[in-house]
Order: structure tokens, then C-alpha cells, then sequence
């Protein structure tokens, strides 16, 4: 199979506007395929909502994608090396889609219906190369919520899910990749079974949607986010885990606390919901509400990275993919000034009450910065598995402009002096529009293996990376602010 590098997208609503979100700023170049008159306009917009929040999440560095539209399906199918279908949820249309794109589309070229929970095996019905036709069912917001649900058909080929997995992991996604195929697939059914049983809740008018929407937002929800329902069972059970919880709660599973058909459809039952919702809103609109998702997402998985747990797993392994392609040290690179290799955005966790970059998140950022160099000189995951690291010994930071939400900046790095266990380090981060010095930062780092427990050389490419830069920055005028200290001047 030749490589993915053009995806085809054919439907630019919200979920196939998702897909080219998440696709450009991993920098493949996308063709979205649509015939509605206005549906240009409508992605383009979309992709500009959806950016902001990726920013935050992924950084604002790197290659994006190019974005090309067309009303044409042949010019769509037959350039693209993965095709995402996201049209409208009728089934008799996307088998006709399918049918159409498969006549025209390379046979190698797996073709992925976005598709909330119809059976591959009919939409693969009538096409002339029905192995590479799978489900890859993404949530909203597509550009954020990491998971893709892939199920195959009758026909479909275990090659081509295979394939499709390589792919949307290489896209920051975690697979769910079902063993047959049922219609809604796994998480569409949980949802629509718990929508259900919410919807009863209300008909009964035993609370509003308020009240229902705070009984996951406060208890449940939050431990779903990261243990899902198995694992909280399991920890209930105690030392015993589920085998306790089982034998402890066992005369109560099968009482009838649940009404999960779906409960009969009137005026009153329309009104308690559409009236609730609104109320729950309180003069939102439903794109300041969609914001404040998209900020909270983000938050919440840079949290979760940091725990190791959840969506954070997807971003780590996500990132640490992308730091392979990240710059590394060539001995024929320029080293006339202070390596340039990191920029980031103001995320919303790091303002203060004032509305600024708080002391900790300029630690941060210039943390992100010294990873890249790390990167650059050959310390990367693999480096780290093998018990060798960098720790902090002692670092200075000087502040000179604040910085706000969604402000971007630059960080390059000098190297003031190292040798085989050491580097002494100077980053200066920049305001991405106004180019001002926003902050410095000295450090010295040594060299440690944590198997030891003891400060031992580096490896000798590293060395010899950091050395070589060391050497082209002794031309290099010495910061202001090196080896200054602290203190109040007496007069």
C-alpha cells in the first residue's frame, strides 16, 4: 500500500468538517467532496472554529495540510489514499455513495464510513470491492475526542482493518476495533441506552434535565471519563474487586430500576425536554456552549496526560509520535544563533485571576521548549526507556511581558556551557505577533540513569550534538541575566 498522504472526504457537515480539522494539522492534505451550494463556505468556517481548540491541545508549530474541495466526486475519489464517507444518516444514500466511490476509487484505498450505526455488510452490499469498505466511527467533536469505533462486514478483509488502524492511530486516535459487527456498534448503544432511561426520568417528571445532566456531570461522569463502568464495579468491590462486588450486590442486579424501551412520544414530554434544555443554557448560545466544551476537553486531557489514564494515554502516545518527526541534529546544520525549535499557544489552565500566564505555566512552556531541544540533540522515548534522563538542578526565570489566552510564542535555545554529565541552558520565549522578549529562562540539567540512581555521562551522539552547539554558541554573546542573583540592593 502506498502511503496516506491526500485523504478524501466525501460530506462536509459537522463530522466530515471534524475529520479535515484533525487531518490539516497533522498535515495531510484533504479533498472534501460536497454538493451543497453553500457546503465551501460552511467546512472553511468550521475548520476555524475547530482550530483554536487543536492549537491548545496539539501546539501551533508544524506542517499543515492542504485543503482542496470539490463538487466532483471522481476528482475526490480517485486522488485520495483513504476516503472518509460522512453524508447524511440514510442508509439507501450512503449505499449508493459507496457503490459509486468504490467504481471509481484505487482498490487499495480503504474506504471508512463515518456512519453512527448502520451494518458495513449493507453498505458494502454493491460494491465491486466490498474487503476494503469498514466503519470508522468517530465522535463529536471529531478534532478532540480521540476514539474511532472500526467494525467490519461480511466481505471486509482483516488487511484492510489492519490498515485502518495503522492509519487512525497515526491521526492521535485510539481504536475500538469491535469483533463483528451489531447495529449502533458499542458506544452509540451505551448512549442511546442511558438517553433513554433519562428521557423515562423526565417523562415521569421525577426531575428536569437539569437534574439529570447533574447526576453524571457530578458523581458518575467524572469517573467514566477515565475508568468507564467496568472498572468503577471493580474498585466498588474493594480488596476483592469484581468478584466481591458481584457476590455483595448480587441480589439486587436484575431488580427492575431501569425502563429502557424508549418511552411514549407526546407534547409533554417534548416540552419538559426542549423547555429544560433551554433553561439549562441560560442565554448560552449554543456556539458559546460548544467553546467552553472544546476548552474543557482540552484541559481535561493535558490533565489526564499528566495522570497517565484516559484520553491522556491517546495524546502521550500521540505526541510521542509526532516527536519523531520532530527536527534532530545534523552536523551540516547552521548553528550561527540560538536553536530555534519550539512555539506554543497561552492555554486557558494557564491563566491566573488576573487573566495572565501564571509563574507555573512559563515553567511549562519553557519546559515544552527544553523537550524540543532534548529532541533535537537525540533524547527521545526510546533514549528514556533505557533508564537515561535529564533533571533539573537549579533554574531562574525573568519575567518582562504578560501574556494572555490564545497569545502565541516562540522559544529558542542557547547553550551557555556542558560537558559529558551536564548542560547549561538559556531559552528565550518571544511573542509570536510582536516578537518581544516575554521571559528568559537559565537552567542547568545533568545527566542522570535512574537505574543507578546517579549522575553518569550520556551517550556519545548526544554529546557529541550537545558539544558541537556548545562550540558554534562560545561566539555567541553570554545573556544578561546568567548567574544573576536575587536580591534587594542596600542604598
Amino acid at each position: 500500500m502506498s502511503k496516506i498522504k491526500t485523504v478524501g472526504i466525501a460530506g462536509t457537515g459537522l463530522i466530515g468538517a471534524g475529520w479535515a480539522a484533525r487531518l490539516l494539522i497533522r498535515g495531510f492534505d484533504v479533498i472534501a467532496y460536497d454538493v451543497h451550494p453553500a457546503a465551501e463556505a460552511k467546512l472553511r468556517a468550521a475548520i476555524d472554529v475547530a482550530w483554536p481548540s487543536m492549537s491548545k491541545l496539539l501546539g501551533a508549530s508544524g506542517k499543515k495540510g492542504k485543503l482542496s474541495f470539490t463538487t466532483d466526486l471522481k476528482e475526490m475519489a480517485s486522488k485520495a489514499d483513504f476516503i472518509h464517507e460522512a453524508a447524511p444518516e440514510r442508509e439507501d444514500l450512503k449505499v449508493k455513495l459507496f457503490r459509486d466511490i468504490d467504481a471509481i476509487a484505487r482498490p487499495e484505498v480503504i474506504i471508512s464510513s463515518s456512519s453512527s450505526g448502520f451494518l458495513p455488510t449493507v453498505l458494502q452490499s454493491q460494491c465491486q470491492h466490498p474487503g476494503r469498505v469498514i466503519i470508522g466511527h468517530p465522535f463529536n467533536p471529531v478534532y478532540l475526542l480521540p476514539l474511532v469505533e472500526t467494525v467490519p462486514g461480511a466481505k471486509t478483509s482483516s488487511e484492510a482493518m489492519d490498515r485502518a488502524g495503522v492509519y487512525f492511530e497515526s491521526i492521535g486516535m485510539q481504536v475500538l476495533r469491535l469483533k463483528k459487527e451489531i447495529e449502533g456498534y458499542i458506544c452509540d448503544r451505551l448512549q442511546e441506552a442511558q438517553w433513554r432511561e433519562a428521557l423515562h426520568i423526565l417523562n415521569k417528571d421525577i426531575g428536569t434535565t437539569g437534574d439529570i445532566d447533574d447526576s453524571i456531570v457530578y458523581s458518575a461522569g467524572m469517573r467514566w471519563a477515565f475508568m468507564g463502568s467496568f472498572l468503577t464495579y471493580h474498585v466498588a468491590g474493594g480488596p476483592g474487586g469484581m468478584r466481591h462486588f458481584i457476590s455483595q450486590f448480587d441480589p439486587t442486579l436484575e431488580l427492575p430500576w431501569t425502563d429502557l424501551p424508549f418511552p411514549k412520544w407526546n407534547d409533554t414530554l417534548q416540552n419538559r425536554l426542549i423547555e429544560g434544555c433551554e433553561a439549562q443554557s441560560a442565554g448560552q448560545t449554543v456556539a458559546q456552549i460548544e467553546a467552553k466544551r472544546n476548552d474543557v476537553l482540552v484541559d481535561m486531557m493535558r490533565l489526564f496526560k499528566h495522570h497517565k489514564v484516559g484520553a491522556g494515554l491517546v495524546l502521550a502516545r500521540d505526541e510521542a509520535k509526532q516527536g519523531t518527526k520532530a527536527r534532530h541534529w545534523k552536523k551540516s546544520d547552521k548553528l550561527d544563533g540560538p536553536v530555534k525549535l519550539h512555539k506554543g499557544e497561552v492555554l486557558s489552565a494557564w491563566l491566573d485571576y488576573n487573566g495572565h500566564m501564571t509563574d507555573a505555566a512559563y515553567l511549562i512552556a519553557f519546559g515544552d521548549g527544553l523537550d524540543a531541544f532534548f529532541r533535537y540533540i537525540g533524547d527521545d522515548e526510546a533514549y528514556r526507556a533505557t533508564g537515561n534522563t535529564f533533571f533539573t538542578a537549579e533554574t531562574h526565570i525573568n519575567y518582562y511581558k504578560e501574556m494572555k489566552l490564545g497569545e502565541t510564542f516562540s522559544i529558542e535555545t542557547q547553550v551557555l556551557g556542558c560537558d559529558e554529565k551536564r548542560m547549561h541552558l538559556f531559552h528565550r520565549m518571544y511573542h509570536g505577533k510582536t516578537k518581544e522578549l516575554v521571559a528568559t529562562n537559565e537552567i542547568m540539567q545533568l545527566h542522570v540513569n535512574q537505574k543507578a540512581g546517579k549522575v553518569v555521562p550520556m551517550r556519545s551522539d548526544l554529546y557529541e550534538a550537545l558539544s558541537t552547539i556548545g562550540k558554534a554558541h562560545k561566539k555567541l554573546k553570554k545573556p544578561k541575566e546568567m548567574g544573576s542573583v536575587m536580591q534587594v540592593k542596600r542604598k
